[in-house]
């Protein structure tokens, strides 16, 4: 199949979902390109915002072709800024089809505009689009309002979308009900995961975890979140770990992400350790450094920071906010949202256990590359 995939954002603003997605599916021999449009916004991103490349380009980035732009954001002018970049985009699509024809599908990521982007070039081409949605309420509440109030006429579009869509791929079953009160529910939905790097992200070989057979170090817990991202919990794993339970249980937490070495006023303890943000091999040595994971969260759309975890080896803890597809029996713990006593019992019982490779294969399973791109592939065949 010709698929274009479509993202809502994309690099240097994130997008790995995409492009991850585009290499599994390119693997199963799928012609697979990405058409980018990233909107830069002065506010968060001054110094890119003026010196950003301008017009349209290809680049290969890790063995996929990409046509990429960025378009500049108004202040404030939320609907004039979703407008222009559904605009370009439909532009680069006459170019791209100019290029390499008409594709079979399109793969948008997001209804946050690349899903109207996709109805609209869907309507003039007539093939099928498919939306995967990675938003939860939160982030749309957090964009357009509690109720709306700030874009009252993004909903329907948004909603027109997603019902007018091939199928909705949520990341989760949970999204759909989540998304509920904004979209309703009358489309077609198939639920695939996003995809973890489980080659990467696998068990360090000989041990379990770095000095693992050695009884007398600290247990090694690890908290891996952005602290510029509300809803975390990081307030209550330093509630659970009040009197000096690090101390008394001869354990550590390593804690990083964005913005966490701001955090040592909520963490004084010594056994404390901040590492601030790491890269994608930071991450995977730090795991390979711990025993166990913890993430007190108070949402989450999937976090895949749990799946990294259970892929290296390492038993998680975390909150009823994480979908059923996460809690890996055996492996992953799950406690009530904020409640610290519960977390804290949690952690001790991670600390009595036993790691088992089943864990590694069901957590593979669920988002290796090959089963994910199964899983697409499979959707876009039933139409």
């Amino acid at each position: 199949m010709h698929i274009l995939e479509l993202p809502s954002f994309f690099r240097p603003h994130g997008g790995n979902f995409c492009l991850e997605q585009s290499r599994a599916l390119k693997s199963l021999g799928h012609d697979v390109r990405i058409l980018s449009c990233t909107q830069l916004a002065v506010t968060t991103d001054r110094f890119f915002y003026f010196n950003s490349p301008r017009g349209c380009w290809w680049e290969d980035i890790d063995g996929i072709e990409c046509y990429l732009s960025f378009v500049h954001g108004v202040p404030k002018m939320v609907r004039l800024n979703q407008q222009r970049w559904v605009e370009r985009v439909l532009s680069m699509y006459r170019d791209y089809k100019e290029r390499f024809g008409r594709p079979d599908l399109i793969h948008a990521h997001c209804s946050k505009w690349a899903g109207v982007a996709a109805q609209q070039l869907a309507m003039h081409e007539g093939i099928p689009y498919y939306v995967t949605e990675h938003l939860s309420s939160i982030l749309y509440r957090r964009d357009f309002g509690p109720n709306w109030e700030l874009c009252p006429w993004a909903r329907p579009l948004i909603r027109e979308a997603m019902e007018s869509a091939q199928c909705v791929i949520p990341v989760a079953d949970e999204l759909v009900e989540d998304l509920r009160p904004f979209f309703g529910d009358k489309y077609r939905f198939r639920t695939v995961s996003n995809i973890v790097d489980v080659n990467f992200f696998a068990r360090k070989k000989g041990i379990v975890a770095d000095g693992a057979s050695d009884k007398n170090r600290p247990f090694r817990f690890v908290c891996l979140a952005r602290a510029d991202v509300k809803g975390k919990g990081f307030d209550v794993l330093a509630d659970a770990l009040k009197e000096d339970w690090l101390l008394h249980n001869n354990a550590e937490l390593h804690v990083a992400g964005r913005g966490t070495f701001g955090l040592r006023r909520l963490f004084p303890q010594r056994e404390v350790i901040l590492h601030g943000e790491l890269d994608k091999t930071g991450v995977r040595d730090l795991l390979w450094q711990c025993d166990a994971l913890v993430l007190p969260t108070r949402c989450e759309a999937q976090p895949l920071v749990l799946f990294e975890a259970m892929c290296s080896g390492l038993p998680v803890v975390t909150t009823e906010a994480v979908p059923q597809s996460v809690r890996i029996p055996g492996a992953c713990t799950v406690v009530p949202i904020g409640d610290a006593a519960a977390l804290r019992d949690a952690m001790s019982h991670v600390m009595t256990l036993t790691p088992d490779p089943a864990w590694v294969e069901q957590a593979c399973e669920v988002v290796s590359p090959q089963s994910v791109a199964r899983r697409l592939e499979a959707v876009f065949m039933e139409r």
